[in-house]
């Protein structure tokens, strides 16, 4: 059965922003969608409403125990008109299992995706052109019951917002600088690392600040119990071209299973190319750099969607990647899956959802 979804429109729209000067996360459109869950009621009241504050009780158990989950995805406007979303149905599986992982309620699939298309087509005018701009996604649950103590919540709030944004790095495609953290560890097998919780990123904040005033773009991650093998980028999977073969850390429950990273591979094996999904050490990423053979280093992910590394910082050795240049095989990447993204080649893998 289909949602009932109310919808409440705004009596006070929001200019729209220039595309040309969109930053990324600041903007949000006019509306939002929302709906309760309750243990004796299931999922109800389903409504898109005018964006603004939530009300929540200082005891809401959110504040306290961290019961919260978000997801992140994006919708293009094609240049034929078409409102295009990419591989929608790999988010919302992600959030039911990232959910799942907090003992939290699964939002019914089938719902999800009627309350997204609905909340897209009420705000379609906020979906930006140009180039590298989108409308962000970004569905989150949140526990809401006012009580302390350390047990799963009662009630839950599910919310849908968007963002008309544009690169998410300043740099935007050219070569980002990346940290290897080697103090910290982010996440550990049997933790959240596989999971879009927000204590996952809270575990980052302090590393990604050391990086910063480093001046590194992003922390690159080791794995919490040995320290030598690669996990992830704070905020992508990432990528290496070693002798010809692309590399990438496996998904062994301490890396985010990427939407952006699964479409990576498909396109990257549909085109001949070897990829490895294994375990990868700084010492054979440090050794294929001192022989010549670390062609290209690559972030993927639903902001920055193909984002090339130009240097990657190592106990304060410096590995500087192909002259710290926009790599082929980066460049093909970030060509085909935008150029699928935004309808301006043909979609192959069957990946887009056409908003009507």
């Amino acid at each position: 059965m289909a949602l009932n979804i109310r919808i409440e429109k705004t009596k006070a729209p929001k200019p729209k922003p220039d595309p040309k000067t969109l930053g990324f996360g600041r903007l949000f459109s006019d509306h939002m969608f929302l709906m309760n869950y309750s243990s004796k009621e299931g999922w109800h009241d389903a409504r898109i409403v005018p964006y603004g504050p939530l009300a929540l009780d200082p005891s809401s158990m959110v504040f306290h125990y961290a019961q919260e989950v978000f997801e992140g995805m994006k919708t293009y406007k094609a240049k034929d008109g078409k409102i295009l979303l990419f591989r929608p149905d790999k988010n919302i599986s992600r959030m039911n299992r990232s959910l799942d992982r907090l003992c939290m309620p699964a939002v019914p699939e089938d719902d999800f995706m009627q309350a997204l298309l609905e909340l897209i087509k009420v705000e379609k005018d906020w979906i930006p052109e140009g180039d590298e701009t989108s409308l962000y996604i970004r569905p989150f649950m949140i526990a809401t019951d006012p009580f302390i103590g350390v047990k799963p919540s009662d009630t839950y709030l599910f919310a849908i917002i968007l963002s008309p944004v544009g690169a998410y790095y300043p740099e935007g495609i050219n070569p980002v600088k990346i940290y290897i953290e080697t103090e910290y560890v982010r996440a550990v097998r049997g933790g959240l690392g596989f999971t879009k919780a927000g204590a996952n990123y809270a575990a980052s904040i302090k590393s990604q600040v050391k990086a910063h005033d480093l001046g590194y773009t992003q922390v690159l991650w080791l794995d919490g119990v040995e320290r030598k093998y690669i996990d992830e980028v704070g905020t992508m999977n990432v990528f290496f071209k070693i002798d010809g073969k692309v590399i990438t850390p496996f998904l062994e429950g301490s890396v985010l299973p990427g939407v952006t990273r699964d479409s990576v591979i498909n396109v990257l094996r549909d085109k001949g190319y070897t990829v490895e999904e294994r375990r990868v050490s700084v010492d054979e990423l440090c050794e294929a750099h001192k022989n010549g053979k670390l062609e290209e280093a690559f972030g993927t992910g639903t902001a920055a969607v193909i984002s090339p590394v130009g240097e990657i910082n190592y106990e304060g050795s410096k590995m500087v990647i192909n002259d710290f240049k926009i790599g082929p095989t980066a460049q093909m990447l970030y060509n085909e899956i935008t150029g699928i993204q935004t309808g301006k080649i043909p979609d192959r893998f069957n990946w887009t959802v056409e908003v009507k």
